[in-house]
């Protein structure tokens, strides 16, 4: 691990010391080198994600040696290698063997997928259903991977309109569909528990590609079969 580390001091002033918990020891995070690899390429840091974490907790004023708190750190370092596991997928290797020639150029759309993510503005959850769809060039993928490939792309650090995009390009480059269509219908964390506290409000996204763009019949088929509640 490089030098120079990041010191985090949990305290409410420049002295190290807090009034409810009485003197907290600083939580120092080391923080990677440079050309150290990233995404695909990087495992999870351990030390550095516990780490992290009892910075947070120092930095509200909690005590991290606590009984309740003793071992959030190490759950905190679990959960988010789990909610950030799309950076060390790829989605090839997801999809393998499953894809089939069949004589088929309709369209195949599979809806309410449900998925979690984080929002990387406020490391925060949205989630939602993402309904994906493209019109075969005879070639199908099995059904169960594109549930597994939106899951490749949402569990990395987000905003809504990328994990769109990014489901739809890597249907169209897997599959070389005539269209794919993607719609993400999702509800916002950050909107609901800071800021404006909206809890009604819902996120629709879309990316449309191909003939499913440009085929005004096909665009209007697929969005109405998205909408359709029957």
């Amino acid at each position: 691990m490089s030098a120079d580390p990041a010191r985090i001091l949990g305290t409410n002033g420049s002295n190290g010391t807090n009034g409810s918990h009485g003197k907290l020891s600083a939580v120092e995070l080391p923080t990677r080198h440079r050309s150290q690899p990233t995404g695909l390429d990087a495992a999870p840091d351990g030390p550095l994600l516990e780490a992290a974490a009892r910075g947070l907790l120092l930095g509200v004023g909690e005590d991290p040696t606590r009984d309740g708190l003793l071992n959030t750190p190490s759950r905190v370092r679990k959960s988010m290698e789990a909610l950030t596991a799309g950076y060390r997928q790829d989605p090839r290797d997801i999809v393998g063997d499953a894809l089939f020639d069949v004589d088929y150029d309709e369209l195949v759309l599979v809806r309410d997928i449900e998925f979690y993510s984080l929002c990387e503005h406020h490391l925060l959850p949205f989630f939602g259903k993402a309904h994906v769809g493209y019109i075969s060039r005879g070639r199908v993928v099995g059904l169960s991977k594109l549930p597994r490939l939106i899951d490749v792309f949402a569990r990395r650090l987000q905003v809504q309109e990328r994990l769109t995009k990014q489901v739809a390009e890597c249907v169209q480059d897997l599959l070389d569909p005539t269209g794919v269509g993607v719609v993400i219908e999702a509800s916002h964390l950050c909107m609901m528990m800071r800021g404006v506290e909206k809890q009604q409000s819902v996120t629709r996204t879309s990316t449309l590609l191909g003939s499913i763009r440009d085929d005004r019949d096909m665009r209007a088929e697929f969005l109405a079969l998205t909408h359709s509640r029957a």
